[in-house]
């Protein structure tokens, strides 16, 4: 993407080359050329998309939710043994201490 010192720095002559073509026609500004900007151009307004609402979720069937559900349990009394574990050994290092 071309930012607008690009063209800015294409129109200014390097001092250390001598130039291509005359002075005469290097004076001339084309008809295509644009004039260099000095300055950045505005900053582009941000774009507004609105997205269509997502499609409603499929509910789950009783099967799969009763199957999550059984997994989660046992996810859950996996967790609660562990923090009783650590409850005990919390308990250890009190009495200990």
């Amino acid at each position: 993407m071309a930012y607008w010192w690009h063209k800015y720095w294409r129109n200014i002559p390097n001092p250390f080359q001598p130039p291509t073509q005359p002075q005469q026609e290097q004076q001339q500004p084309s008809e295509q050329q644009q004039p260099p900007y000095p300055y950045p151009y505005p900053p582009i307004p941000p774009m507004i998309v609105y997205y269509p609402p997502p499609p409603p979720p499929i509910p789950p069937t009783p099967e799969d939710e009763l199957s999550f559900l059984e997994d989660y349990k046992k996810f859950l009394e996996e967790e609660l043994k562990r923090v009783e574990e650590r409850i005990k050994e919390l308990r250890e290092l009190v009495k200990k201490g």
